[in-house]
């Protein structure tokens, strides 16, 4: 063992208070009214993709992020999928996604037959750096005729997708000038940022669309489930058609005017997701005290940091995460080994877009400040309930 590892596995074992069992990194906490109504939803027979249950979720949605129009989905990387379907990105066009995300950014790209271009993030956020995306696309970029073009590839560059990485806002508003600036459209992966704020603002707000997901170890569950969010009415009316099969309402008639998905999420998800949501004001309280907690423990300890919320944003701290001094990386997997060994759960960074088989030969930036996070960064456990009553 090495000391440094030795004093954060007990830095962690104290805000956890060494706990005898195994504490896993994130689960999902049911409390609230989830039994009644799922037992409401399987009562009334509506368990699929229509029901009041649907409805009611996607309003609560809206309400609570403050959109204009929420569109649940069967899970976050299809709510993705359909995003960038409506915001006209097509095969052969290049889409600007952060190496640091979970896959289902790339992936959701490539479901459209378009290339994901690789870019770099922000030690400040964790998320895409919008002032290096500046210089990168003054140097390999061109706008002619409101399309912008990668003078290299020829191809165009049609929309950006930052991450908020777990929970933290990135730095939208230099972004939201950069793409109007380019002609690019900005589609937020706000997979796991439900109940955070840039500017007081809730995260994918700023965008033409933007998705969250509700997998088992989000913020709040719908055991999986996703959903768009939008402030473009027509856009959101639109993402509703399109993911519910493109059928057009008729009493009996089957007629499809366009392609669709079918990326509905049933009634019974959609009844867990309303008692979820209902909790969720509690839940971001809980996160917040655990995140202190983790903050005052590690305040002292040279060679690692707790990573907390950039100045301008709220976050959700839906993962938290330690980042090693660059001099420290090597104690990663030591650290790694010995937590897990420990029964205190935790995981590394996802690995990155760009060293992915499928994607190692796409285009990109310079990657060094994600290369630096992959060494460095660990998440530990984060569940609400951990903050104590």
């Amino acid at each position: 063992m090495n000391p440094l590892v030795d004093t954060i596995v007990a830095a962690l074992a104290a805000v956890l208070e060494n706990p005898a069992n195994f504490v896993p990194l994130h689960i999902p906490e049911f409390s609230g009214n989830e039994k009644a109504y799922l037992a409401d939803c399987i009562d009334s027979n509506f368990v699929s993709s229509v029901g009041a249950y649907v409805d009611r979720f996607e309003e609560m949605l809206a309400e609570f992020t403050g959109v204009k129009k929420a569109i649940v989905t069967v899970n976050g990387t299809a709510a993705l999928h359909a995003c960038l379907h409506l915001a006209g990105v097509e095969p052969g066009d290049e889409v600007m996604v952060p190496t640091f995300t979970f896959i289902a950014t790339a992936n959701a790209v490539w479901y459209c037959g378009a290339t994901s271009h690789f870019v770099d993030v922000s030690e400040e956020t964790l998320g895409l750096d919008p002032f290096r995306l500046r210089t990168y696309l003054e140097e390999i970029a061109q706008v002619q005729g409101g399309v912008c073009r990668n003078r290299k590839t020829g191809a165009r560059i049609r929309a950006v997708v930052p991450m908020h990485s777990f929970g933290h806002p990135v730095d939208l508003d230099p972004l939201v000038q950069l793409c109007e600036e380019f002609q690019l459209v900005l589609i937020e992966d706000a997979a796991e940022s439900l109940g955070s704020y840039y500017k007081g603002v809730h995260t994918g707000s700023f965008g033409a669309c933007a998705a969250l997901s509700f997998n088992g170890n989000k913020i709040i569950t719908t055991g999986g489930g996703g959903a768009i969010l939008t402030n473009d009415e027509e856009l959101g009316r639109l993402a509703k058609h399109v993911t519910t099969t493109a059928k057009v309402p008729h009493r009996w008639e089957f007629n499809h005017d366009r392609v669709g998905f079918n990326y509905r999420m049933p009634a019974l998800n959609a009844a867990l997701g309303c008692a979820q949501l209902e909790q969720v004001p509690g839940f971001l309280a809980r996160k917040r005290v655990l995140a202190a907690k983790y903050q005052e423990q590690f305040a002292g300890i040279n060679g690692v940091r707790f990573f907390t919320e950039p100045g301008f944003a709220t976050s959700n701290y839906w993962l938290n995460a330690l980042v090693l001094e660059e001099e420290r990386a090597e104690l990663r997997d030591c650290l790694l080994e010995q937590t897990n060994e420990r029964g205190l759960m935790t995981r590394p960074a996802w690995t990155l877009m760009h060293r992915l088989p499928m994607f190692s030969k796409n285009p990109r930036m310079d990657l060094f400040v994600a290369e630096s996070l992959e060494r460095r960064l660990v998440n530990i456990p984060s569940s609400a309930y951990l903050a104590g009553a």
